[in-house]
């Protein structure tokens, strides 16, 4: 049995890496959101609350950092298509939970394939742009918990998460 009869997509027969041909597919509105934590000492969360952190704004600057991520997966993932993203949002609030920062993104496009991993590489960016910020407050900050959370478009139709989800699913 070969990679691609296995369901590997970005594999060919010969079991080497390739670039999916979307060209064939219909194009459809395609949305993903995917989210990540940042767990930190309180009195971190709350220089950065007060905006006292000595880089600056760590809010404002992660939430950008996010989004140029995301228009830039394609050059970060090896077999990843470039696309033309027509909305991307970064949402960065506080949990006193954590204690730390929760970070939601959000892609969307009209196109032939999806958006998950712009999505997931803007979480994961917001998440080390507040660690990179912080860092002098407190190197033993925790990047975690950063996941897909819901996905809509495409072949697949919709898809969530729910909090039974441990990332073990398929499908």
């Amino acid at each position: 049995m070969t990679a691609a009869s296995k369901g590997l997509t970005h594999l060919d027969a010969g079991g080497q890496a390739e670039m999916v041909d979307v060209g064939g597919k219909a194009d459809t509105q395609r949305t993903a959101i995917a989210a990540g934590a940042v767990k930190m000492k309180r009195e971190t969360l709350q220089v950065i609350l007060e905006g006292n952190a000595k880089k600056g704004d760590v809010i404002a600057v992660s939430r950008l950092a996010g989004i140029m991520a995301a228009k830039k997966t394609h050059d970060l993932i090896p077999l990843c298509h470039p696309l033309a993203l027509t909305k991307i949002a970064v949402e960065i609030d506080p949990d006193e939970t954590l204690p730390g920062l929760r970070v939601e993104a959000m892609a969307r496009l009209t196109g032939k394939t999806g958006v998950e991993m712009e999505a997931l590489t803007a979480a994961s960016i917001a998440c080390l742009t507040i660690y990179d910020m912080a860092k002098a407050l407190d190197k033993a900050m925790v990047i975690s918990d950063i996941r897909l959370i819901e996905k809509t478009g495409g072949k697949s139709g919709h898809w969530r998460a729910d909090d039974t989800d441990d990332g073990s699913a398929s499908g």
